[in-house]
């Protein structure tokens, strides 16, 4: 398609009108809205007699403000002497329960969700659908997890039986 002199004093017109490049293309039919924005670029035309898009307004009402975010009282919580700890653990073949420490603050099931910090064991004790929901919450050694509590969770490698003369021959027969 070239741009014959009646599409170029069309397309003027209408970009001068305010229509936007898209509706000027369908007008004009055959071309498309980036040929038409070359072409007004070419010929120079930046004007406009109106914006394509309404000018926002100078002065912005400020929005009301916000009421201040209610707190919401949490569940109170409770504090277990190392005499009277119950012990919840997962039972797990052949793994002892975790031993209770010593110090008052390093007491497993002392550390909720909002209690919980990066170096805090994150082991889940009880039902977290429950109220009594908690973590571990002692020093963890490294990754999420205390000393004990580690030993629950990750289980050693398991050495890989070496393939004697047996099994490669095994092997080499499904390839052949």
């Amino acid at each position: 398609m070239s741009w014959t002199d009646d599409r170029v004093t069309t397309l003027k017109k209408l970009w001068l009108d305010g229509l936007s490049a898209s509706q000027i293309a369908k007008q004009l039919g055959g071309v498309t809205r980036n040929a038409v924005i070359g072409k007004v670029h070419r010929l120079g035309l930046s004007g406009r007699a109106a914006p394509s898009q309404p000018a926002r307004p100078a002065f912005k009402a400020p929005r009301p403000a916000r009421p201040a975010a209610q707190t919401m009282p949490s569940a109170p919580r409770r504090v277990v002497t190392p005499e009277h700890a119950p012990v919840q653990a997962v039972v797990s073949a052949g793994v002892a329960p975790p031993t209770l420490p010593a110090f008052r603050d390093e007491q497993p099931g002392s550390a909720t969700v909002l209690t919980l910090g990066a170096h805090m064991c994150k082991w889940p004790i009880g039902d977290p659908s429950s109220d009594g929901f908690t973590f571990c919450g002692r020093r963890s050694s490294e990754g999420p997890y205390c000393g004990e509590h580690a030993r629950v969770a990750y289980q050693p490698q398991q050495s890989k039986k070496k393939a004697g003369p047996t099994e490669l021959a095994r092997s080499l027969r499904r390839y052949i």
